[in-house]
């Protein structure tokens, strides 16, 4: 059984940076895409970005391009999200998930997640 656990979440500033990090366990990491989410009080579970197996293909929102960097390091089992230049419209429980190769960026894509962590950017 896969174990995601997210970490990295906090409170900052608008304009400031956190990085999240996401440890995985229970089976090959190298076998699974691996996909950051993100939930707001209110709204629909949202899509942030994905990574491949390898770690060599990304994809990110459109809404916030430019200012991520996801990045997989199969030797330590975790998967990161650098996230900068934060807004208080990016508050938001963010989520990791871990799916097939064929996992995209629509949630139901993806078969384990972690509890989440919160971010909170002040304005």
């Amino acid at each position: 059984q896969v174990q995601l656990v997210e970490s990295g979440g906090g409170l900052v500033q608008a304009g400031g940076s956190l990085v999240l990090s996401c440890a995985f366990s229970g089976r090959t990491f190298s076998n699974y895409v691996m996909g950051w989410f993100r939930q707001a009080p209110g709204k629909e579970r949202e899509f942030v970005a994905r990574i491949s197996r390898s770690g060599t293909t990304t994809v990110y929102a459109d809404s916030m391009k430019g200012r991520l960097t996801i990045a997989k390091n199969n030797a330590k089992n975790t998967v990161y999200l650098q996230m900068n230049s934060l807004r208080p419209e990016d508050t938001a429980v963010y989520y990791c998930a871990a799916g097939p190769i064929y996992s995209g960026t629509y949630w139901r894509d993806y078969n384990y997640w972690g509890q989440g962590t919160q971010v909170t950017v002040s304005s």
